[in-house]
């Protein structure tokens, strides 16, 4: 890794091979109920390097359930395309990574990371392969030989402090025919408490020779500089910070790239973001399940303003669209106006998170 003075850092395209190259290696994380469809395409158009579906269980693909479908829906935009799978069947993992390669997808990423209990626990997938490197193994051989496409995995450091077995882990994925691996610096125990460790990614970097992308605590461009200096790591990704601020992975490749900062878009052109995501979202979902799921959106891009509270109880009491449009005017129109601005924000919009 190179860098300057300015905290620049070089950030390289990566080939992946089979003709896919990820150009600008800052991405936007998997999160599930977040980066659906819509939230993929506007940070896509914002400047995003790479966008990743949500996680779909290799099952419900094969069930060709209607919402795992909707999920792994691909936008027409440029590449690369991905779409996360998690599962603890190598047969039933091969057909999905087959199943999304038919879809369009140009990258299959593999979830070893997911910490919630049902995924972990119950279904002895996500993070809980870290604790099975056999079968692990054998997950990542069969799907990496399924398809022609490249394979990824999504990992953290280990399941516990005991075991933090990453380094091996991505030695195994290397020789399984995985080409590029992100570490979580967590462990499966922490899921997303105490502080990301870019430190022992650096150990990850140094195991193996295929693309390391250092992820978690990663809130701003500075963040990232540090993060990817720190680890050696060749990207970065970036999750919970793009809650309400789908421009910041753009505004970190900026930083990387130039030493220089992006500015985030002004209220004004906030709103214009916000309106245009929560159209989308209503045409995606359709307008009762579009307006569910697009209050929390609402809430993140309003997270910090003046008043931002109580519109936020507003926007969730309302049940028609037009309405939370209006709310939406009437509550930027005069802060737009005052000349406030979005820096003016103090709490940072995973704070709502639920």
């Amino acid at each position: 890794m190179m860098g300057n003075e300015d905290g620049a850092t070089t950030l390289s395209p990566l080939n992946l091979g089979n003709g896919v190259t990820l150009d600008v290696p800052v991405i936007l994380a998997p999160m599930s109920g977040v980066t659906d469809l819509p939230f993929r395409r506007l940070a896509k158009k914002l400047g995003t390097g790479m966008v990743v579906s949500e996680m779909i269980a290799s099952w419900a693909m094969l069930r060709e359930n209607r919402n795992t479908l909707r999920m792994a829906a691909l936008d027409e935009g440029t590449g690369p395309r991905a779409i996360q799978l998690a599962g603890c069947e190598p047969a039933a993992m091969a057909e999905a990574a087959r199943m999304s390669a038919d879809l369009g997808a140009e990258i299959i990423d593999i979830n070893f990371g997911c910490p919630v209990r049902k995924v972990a626990v119950g279904q002895q997938a996500g993070s809980a392969l870290m604790r099975d490197e056999a079968g692990a193994a054998r997950i990542l051989e069969a799907t990496a030989r399924a398809v022609s496409v490249p394979v990824t995995l999504k990992m953290r450091m280990g399941w516990d402090h005991q075991s933090l077995n990453a380094p091996r882990m991505a030695q195994i994925a290397q020789a399984s025919g995985i080409r590029m691996v992100t570490v979580h610096g967590r462990t499966r125990q922490q899921f997303y408490t105490g502080t990301a460790d870019w430190q022992f990614v650096a150990s990850v970097k140094q195991a193996v020779s295929i693309p390391v992308i250092v992820n978690g605590d990663i809130h701003s461009a500075e963040d990232a500089a540090r993060a990817k200096a720190v680890s050696g790591a060749d990207g970065v990704m970036v999750g919970r910070a793009c809650y309400g601020r789908p421009w910041v992975p753009a505004q970190i490749a900026h930083f990387l790239s130039t030493g220089t900062h992006l500015p985030a878009p002004g209220l004004a052109a906030q709103k214009t973001i916000l309106l245009e995501h929560y159209d989308a979202i209503l045409t995606h979902f359709g307008a009762d399940a579009g307006l569910r799921l697009a209050r929390k959106h609402v809430a993140w891009y309003s997270s910090g303003l003046p008043g931002s509270a109580g519109f936020r109880a507003q926007i969730m009491r309302l049940t028609e669209a037009p309405a939370v449009i209006a709310l939406i005017h009437a509550f930027y129109g005069p802060l737009i106006e005052a000349g406030i601005s979005r820096d003016d924000a103090q709490d940072p919009p995973e704070a709502l998170a639920a």
